[in-house]
């Protein structure tokens, strides 16, 4: 088990790490969500070795490894900006490692061939990186980290610079790959759909703070804050100030629906709703909506996203087919109000959503 505990770093009188604690198990799972500069390749750092936190500790099956720096712990790592040996073969890229820590050539010839084989690269196992794909290339890395047969294995957005089609299939394979060793993967990423598609568990980071740790699916649907809510979804979190009077909600636009039995028991005051744009349906299909100006349409094929403004308040919908509204339209937009998240003034999340509201 990899166990942060109060973790901070700071640099140049600059918090980069801010009290993380979180306990990582072994034939794990684990994502980091956020977006750029939140912190996710700081604290992969500090989980590695290649650096040291201000404060707390990093310990490693019950052993203080704070002060150890990653040559001396069995760490892999792989980068967005993925790194292969030009003039060796896939082969040799992905036996490096074991012959550096001098295993029997049987053994190491197994490993790799097994590696290769999880990640479709037999085929290829003669060629060197110049003549492979890009796709290719990283798996080759990929495949290097895994036969490394390290306790910990840290995938720092390997997936970004891969065309769309190779991501979705590399994030479906993955999973699957992870289940078959002993180690503890972190993967850090951007993006709330590949963390979805992963699962495990996911924590979710803003300025440098972990927001939220646990299950994904879980943190997904019951997001403990606002912050952890707008962090794990994509496209925004449409989020609308509204005031609570006896049983209803109401707010600029016309805004004015009965309050879900989750949220009944709130009492009167101040509140922002959030509502996810796949809950947000154009026309009266729910007992909750407003009017909106669209500002921008765009169709993705199967899809339609409807950039619109709630007076000053951006929304975003995303809606099933093809839908031809144009910039300057006026179109009623609807939600289920017991598909919404409910926030307090200071951001914590309240009342207890459906599980539709993921």
């Amino acid at each position: 088990m990899l166990e942060l505990i109060d973790v901070s770093r700071r640099v140049s009188g600059e918090d980069h790490i801010i009290g993380v604690s979180m306990a990582l198990q072994r034939s794990s799972l684990n994502v980091l969500l956020g977006p750029t500069l939140s912190g996710k390749t700081s604290l992969m750092r500090l989980m590695a070795g290649l650096d040291a936190p201000t404060s707390g500790k990093v310990m490693m099956d019950g052993k203080d490894v704070t002060g150890v720096p990653v040559r001396r712990r069995n760490v892999a790592m792989v980068y967005q900006q993925f790194i292969n040996y030009p003039t060796l073969t896939v082969y040799e890229n992905i036996a490096s490692p074991m012959r550096v820590a001098g295993r029997p050539k049987a053994e190491i010839d197994a490993a790799v061939r097994k590696a290769a084989d999880l990640l479709k690269m037999t085929p290829y196992l003669d060629r060197t990186p110049l003549n492979l794909s890009g796709g290719q290339q990283q798996r080759t890395a990929l495949a290097r980290a895994l036969v490394k047969n390290a306790d910990l294995v840290l995938l720092d957005e390997p997936l970004a610079n891969l065309d769309y089609k190779l991501r979705e299939e590399l994030r479906e394979e993955l999973p699957k790959i992870f289940a078959e060793t002993g180690a503890i993967f972190v993967y850090a990423t951007t993006e709330p759909h590949e963390a979805l598609l992963l699962g495990g568990q996911t924590a979710t980071l803003s300025k440098g703070r972990v927001t939220q740790f646990g299950d994904t699916t879980a943190v997904y649907r019951r997001p403990q804050d606002i912050v952890t809510a707008t962090t794990f979804s994509d496209p925004p979190l449409n989020v609308l100030p509204l005031q609570k009077r006896g049983g209803r909600f109401t707010g600029d636009g016309g805004v004015d629906f009965a309050a879900a039995p989750a949220h009944a028991g709130l009492s009167d005051g101040r509140y922002r709703i959030g509502v996810r744009p796949h809950r947000l349906e154009l026309g009266n299909a729910h007992g909750a909506g407003f009017d909106a100006e669209v500002s921008l349409t765009e169709v993705t094929g199967s899809e339609t996203f409807i950039h619109a403004r709630l007076g000053e308040t951006p929304i975003v919908a995303l809606v099933h087919g093809i839908r031809r509204v144009e910039a300057g339209d006026t179109v009623h937009l609807s939600f289920d109000p017991g598909e919404i998240l409910v926030f307090a003034d200071d951001g914590s999340a309240l009342g207890a959503p459906a599980a539709l509201a993921a």
